[in-house]
């Protein structure tokens, strides 16, 4: 059972007849703060700019960066700057995707967001003794990147595929949403699939089809930061205010 009480009002959270056409962006936004120095000095950590042939391998590196640098953590607000995250060295799987879209648009890499709206019951497993409060909805800011190189009809990666024709993807446990490893570290070994475009989650290893905890594709965005004020965030301010100083320490899997 989830709940609808901490959610915000207001917001139609529907999916999208036509999708709208977005071009994405490298321009900074409140979110994805690329001018504060502490962005910067995590860019520049990172190396020099990558050419269009590896922007794909750069963009893993950068994963592999901020997985091991911002440990995850139960943060619940998607506003929170990526110069925050990479300050306190916790953030979301939402919020260290933003820290990578950052770094992505700080070396010229257009991106942009699709927004998902997901079943509350599939973090279920992450809180066996909560569920009266899980929302009923999450809305998923998921990334992607503008790669001119990739295909001429389709030049947009999704975050999903980074990972796609390494040795490790499809390989290992299949992803639970549950334990320590979210999304974000998943990304490195499976393929999360969000279209029924491959097979369910398998018993062992391989590709994870996701789709049937979907219930709403809002369409893409420019930015995460138009798509949450569009359509909120996942819980209102109130809530927001008071679960945030707890949940934003209590490390993923405890």
């Amino acid at each position: 059972m989830t709940s609808t009480l901490l959610m915000p009002r207001g917001h139609g959270r529907r999916s999208v007849a036509v999708p709208a056409t977005t071009s994405g962006s490298t321009a900074p936004t409140r979110i994805l703060d690329l001018t504060h120095p502490r962005v910067r000095a995590a860019v520049d950590a990172l190396g020099a700019p990558p050419s269009t042939a590896t922007t794909v391998e750069a963009l893993r590196r950068a994963h592999h960066w901020i997985a091991t640098e911002v440990r995850p953590v139960y943060s619940i607000d998607e506003a929170r700057p990526v110069s925050e995250v990479l300050r306190t060295g916790r953030g979301s799987c939402s919020q260290r995707m933003a820290a990578l879209e950052a770094v992505a648009r700080s070396w010229g890499v257009p991106t942009r967001v699709r927004g998902l709206v997901v079943d509350g019951a599939f973090w279920y497993p992450r809180f066996p003794r909560l569920r009266a409060l899980v929302p009923a909805q999450v809305v998923l800011a998921w990334p992607e990147f503008h790669l001119p190189g990739r295909t001429p009809d389709d030049p947009w990666l999704p975050i999903s595929d980074l990972f796609a024709d390494t040795p490790t993807a499809g390989t290992g446990t299949p992803f639970t949403n549950s334990g320590p490893e979210t999304l974000f570290e998943a990304l490195s070994r499976t393929a999360i699939d969000w279209d029924a475009t491959r097979s369910t989650c398998p018993t062992t290893a391989g590709p994870c089809d996701l789709s049937a905890h979907i219930r709403a594709d809002l369409g893409h965005f420019d930015s995460r930061d138009t798509l949450f004020t569009r359509h909120g965030q996942t819980l209102c301010p109130a809530a927001r205010l008071l679960a945030e100083p707890v949940l934003s320490h209590r490390a993923a899997g405890l």
